[in-house]
């Protein structure tokens, strides 16, 4: 049966990257996430997509310039206008602590040189170990630096290619970087393309999937997650048999 994961949490229903965010998930019964992260001006990993901070807090400036106490006094609610609390920019350690009962996580990595690399997979790797969460993560990235610095240090997490464009073959792609999943944005899915990657031993997961049509196609398609900002929607759907 194809996965539901919630992105960023439940975008559509909380502001994303937040704990609410991933809480809503959870309260629709989805125990698998997406989040995306960025290293502070400490090198802590701080749960927020944007590399800058306006879409989200409102507020200007870069993540890596603020240390992460800082960020953590931050509203990141901006991004959802109406919800009615005070929603502060998360670390990876403060979502791994707080929700126990997430089962999966796609922690996609906004990366860019080799050496920046080798630091947040070294963050990654050093919390995962601590919450003893080895087999319940996989590192994703469309960074291919990154993805090369894991597969040459040949480090022990599970890694996922996203794909956005599809400019290059993205099947081709995977395995020259030794990746486990292949994230795929939903217009590149095609039932061939599918059924080759999962015939090469790829969890095909797609995103952003949020009307019911779509989801619908992308589960007969036999896709292995899809990513959505409703995940009580999507819910609903497999509720019905979907």
């Amino acid at each position: 049966m194809t996965q539901i994961v919630g992105h960023r949490g439940a975008r559509g229903e909380a502001p994303e990257n937040t704990l609410p965010s991933f809480a809503k998930a959870l309260q629709a019964g989805v125990t698998r996430v997406e989040l995306d992260l960025h290293l502070s001006a400490d090198q802590q990993l701080m749960v927020i997509h944007d590399p800058t901070l306006k879409r989200t807090t409102g507020l200007h400036g870069k993540v890596v310039q603020h240390d992460a106490a800082d960020l953590q006094r931050m509203d990141a609610r901006f991004g959802l206008p109406g919800w009615p609390d005070p929603c502060p920019i998360p670390t990876l350690e403060q979502v791994f602590s707080s929700f126990p009962q997430i089962e999966h996580y796609q922690l996609e990595v906004k990366s860019g040189s080799a050496a920046q690399s080798r630091v947040v997979l070294a963050a990654i790797l050093s919390l995962v170990e601590r919450f003893d969460l080895q087999e319940r993560v996989v590192v994703t990235s469309s960074s291919r630096t990154l993805l090369a610095t894991a597969r040459d240090s040949n480090y022990p997490l599970p890694t996922g290619l996203v794909e956005e464009y599809g400019l290059l073959n993205p099947l081709k792609s995977a395995r020259r970087y030794g990746c486990s999943y292949l994230v795929l944005k939903w217009t590149l899915c095609r039932p061939a393309r599918i059924r080759q990657a999962q015939a090469q031993g790829l969890h095909v997961s797609v995103w952003t999937v949020n009307e019911i049509e779509l989801m619908q196609r992308l589960i007969d398609m036999g896709v292995d997650s899809i990513i959505t900002d409703y995940p009580q929607r999507a819910v609903q759907l497999l509720a019905a048999g979907g």
